[in-house]
């Protein structure tokens, strides 16, 4: 998986580092559990922009009782019947199957 730092985000989404930061924070963007918020995943860029559905299904996610690390496996975990990842699925604009999915795991 390739990943990004704040501000090579930034870069792409023509802000400062200091939002992208913030974006973290308010959940609206997530790092690879772990990295201390080094390391965005690539994927969750597309045409200068966080990755259009991304902080609803992050909320859907959170609200459903999954942890960051749970969450952030499932967005990158194979799916058969998306198929593919939940995040190339959102990528794709099929986002309302992957809420659809992602509410149907709540616990």
């Amino acid at each position: 998986m390739d990943t990004l730092t704040p501000a090579e985000v930034a870069q792409l989404l023509g802000t400062s580092p200091n939002r992208v930061r913030q974006l973290l924070r308010d959940r609206k963007l997530m790092a690879v559990p772990g990295s201390g918020n080094g390391k965005i995943p690539a994927a969750f860029v597309q045409d200068g922009a966080v990755l259009k559905h991304l902080p609803g299904l992050l909320t859907v996610l959170r609200d459903g009782g999954f942890s960051d690390e749970d969450a952030f496996d499932w967005l990158f975990r194979e799916d058969e019947s998306l198929p593919g990842t939940p995040v190339q699925a959102l990528r794709d604009d099929r986002h309302t199957e992957v809420t659809r999915r992602a509410q149907a795991l709540a616990f």
